[in-house]
């Protein structure tokens, strides 16, 4: 049988038979589910989708939220030779309509009535006409639709639409004539065989769907997982989305480990479930990690002791962490201090992320320095790695026993990466895509020859670890011919707990300025021991971001950063925003990253004031 992410599945199914594999909670309750059972569901999706005529080849559509029920559909896909096509849930009606269309789906999986409302408002959108989408081509290419939750749908006499009960009936007629269908299934896979196409969410313009074969994601999982040494004695928290490929990889990886998902209930519940879950080992982005610093600031803030206390700690924290990062021995007395501030202070910040928790990993997008460095001083490892859609995810990452703070690590098993002349990096790596999906022009503008272009700008510290600096694209220049790199200021500002996500503007202007949008809960409580109140309840945060105490809040956030800053880029003017931007706004893509362009445009007028 070929070396295959499905094979090695169907080996660690087999190997751990009785352990748990997956927790997941229904109803309040968490129930595990062990090897053997997570195969057995596998086999029968696999059924179930032989019934509805899916062959090699064949794309599958999946549109749900972070579940169990998807990582096993995304495996049985794979199994039998059919390629996964994942479907952002926040993605809109014509997103929705184009993704379908350009794969020519013949399966639909959607999660619920709602999300198959969504669908049908997307079939007759007058939306999807000014893009050029063809309504009629995509009802033709779907065949079946299955619904994961309960609930009526109303019927479509194009094709039929199945819930998840009936969609397994139809595939237990399939098992009791062939039995072995998935697993002889899985022995014709070939490591070139095409396994997914993921669609960029983008910032503007159509998505580009990134082609990766079985090689792809195997190289992928075999040699970054055992790097950060994830064994299958670990627990690890899921709540990324599957559509994106860093949440991908986690199905994947614990495909090839063995070690226990738990799936969180919701990105809202994730304080809870860490509780409830204590994992060893967690996968996030950068705005998971700096909600959690920043509710870590506000509680320090309740007294003037409490703040006394933790920034003692966090002093005797941070000497530790240098002498780990510099590799020399810690002095009796730090050492004894440490003892002291790890049960006065940082044993309740560990506790409330579980107790448990060896190290996370951050990706997706950039991590700041000194947020991994406040964990760190705090007890708790946040490894920064590196990767794209197109590079599979992490062709750089940190590792428990080789990491430095502020860089992304160092290359994954076989990938190579040199630093162009104009300092983009660029990757050689079986990790790397096929090509765009249908767009062999996109493809070739990203490759030169066998090297892929990342779009990112890097360069190589002493030690070997790689540092992105910026976006190509991202970059600014201000009019006086500065290089700007927004990000770091970005970074900077969200230090401070009452920002919760910043906007740098600055390009071919004579400064920079920020767009700031507020971390309402934690301004609120500031709010309350200020004894500061509003006149109305309906626009309590647009009066409250205009009162001079708020003002001179973030205006000493902005000081902080620019304390840190050369003058030419530093922050000469910003705005306050009424609300945060949203994925549902458009304003953030799925990976909550900034999605610069579309805020620029929606914001040109305050932009241009602050001129």
């Amino acid at each position: 049988m070929t070396d295959t992410v499905v094979r090695r599945f169907l080996d660690t199914a087999d190997r751990l038979q009785n352990k748990v594999a997956v927790s997941t909670c229904r109803n309040g309750r968490w129930m595990d589910l062990q090897w053997k059972d997570y195969l057995e569901m596998v086999q029968s999706i696999a059924a179930g989708l032989k019934s509805l005529g899916v062959e090699p080849g064949d794309r599958v559509a999946i549109l749900a939220q972070t579940r169990l029920e998807w990582a096993a559909f995304d495996l049985a896909i794979l199994g039998i030779g059919a390629i996964t096509v994942p479907i952002y849930p926040s993605s809109t009606a014509m997103e929705v309509q184009f993704i379908l269309q350009d794969s020519e789906a013949k399966v639909l999986v959607i999660e619920s009535a709602g999300t198959w409302s969504k669908y049908q408002a997307s079939v007759h959108s007058q939306s999807a006409h000014s893009m050029n989408i063809d309504t009629q081509t995509t009802r033709s290419s779907l065949q079946a639709l299955v619904c994961l939750d309960s609930g009526k749908m109303r019927g479509d006499n194009t094709f039929p639409s199945l819930s998840l009960e009936q969609f397994m009936q139809s595939g237990a007629a399939v098992r009791q004539r062939q039995p072995n269908f998935f697993t002889e299934a899985a022995q014709k896979l070939s490591v070139d065989q095409i396994a997914t196409i993921i669609y960029t969410s983008g910032t503007t313009g159509r998505p580009k769907g990134v082609v990766h074969a079985h090689q792809q994601i195997l190289s992928e999982v075999v040699e970054a997982f055992p790097l950060l040494g994830v064994s299958s004695q670990d627990v690890a928290l899921t709540f990324l989305p599957f559509a994106h490929v860093l949440g991908r990889i986690e199905i994947w990886g614990q495909a090839v480990v063995g070690h226990r998902i738990a799936y969180a209930e919701s990105i809202e519940r994730i304080k809870d479930n860490l509780m409830q879950v204590k994992p060893t080992v967690m996968i996030g982005v950068p705005r998971i990690f700096e909600k959690i610093h920043a509710g870590i600031q506000a509680q320090a803030d309740i007294s003037p002791i409490r703040r006394k206390a933790f920034n003692w700690a966090l002093s005797v924290g941070r000497e530790v962490s240098r002498c780990k990062q510099e590799k020399r021995s810690v002095s009796l007395q730090t050492a004894a201090q440490y003892l002291v501030a790890q049960r006065l202070v940082f044993q309740a910040l560990q506790d409330r992320l579980g107790g448990r928790l060896r190290f996370a990993v951050s990706g997706g997008a950039p991590l700041s320095r000194e947020i991994a460095e406040f964990f760190h001083a705090a007890g708790l490892l946040i490894l920064e790695g590196y990767g794209l859609t197109e590079t599979t995810a992490a062709i750089c990452v940190n590792t428990p026993f080789d990491y430095s703070f502020g860089t992304v690590g160092k290359p994954v098993g076989e990938v190579k990466i040199k630093i162009a002349d104009d300092g983009e990096i660029l990757v050689k790596s079986k990790k790397v895509m096929k090509e765009y999906y249908k767009n062999p022009e996109a493809t070739r503008e990203v490759f030169d020859g066998e090297w892929f272009r990342t779009g990112d700008i890097g360069e190589f510290t002493e030690s070997g670890h790689l540092k992105i600096t910026d976006r190509k694209k991202d970059l600014i220049k201000t009019a006086g011919g500065k290089y700007v790199a927004p990000q770091r200021l970005e970074s900077l500002l969200k230090l401070s707990p009452f920002i919760s996500n910043a906007h740098i503007h600055g390009d071919q202007r004579k400064y920079c300025v920020a767009l700031l949008t507020v971390a309402e809960d934690h301004l609120r409580r500031w709010a309350n021991e200020q004894n500061l109140q509003a006149k109305s309840g309906t626009h309590l945060l647009e009066e409250m971001i205009e009162h001079p105490k708020v003002k001179d809040l973030f205006r000493r956030a902005v000081a902080e950063a620019n304390a840190q800053l050369a003058s030419f880029e530093s922050i000469k003017n910003f705005a306050v925003l009424p609300r945060d931007f949203t994925i549902e706004s458009g304003e953030l893509t799925p990976s909550l990253k900034v999605k610069r362009k579309i805020v620029d445009e929606r914001y040109r007028d305050l932009i241009d004031s602050l001129y």
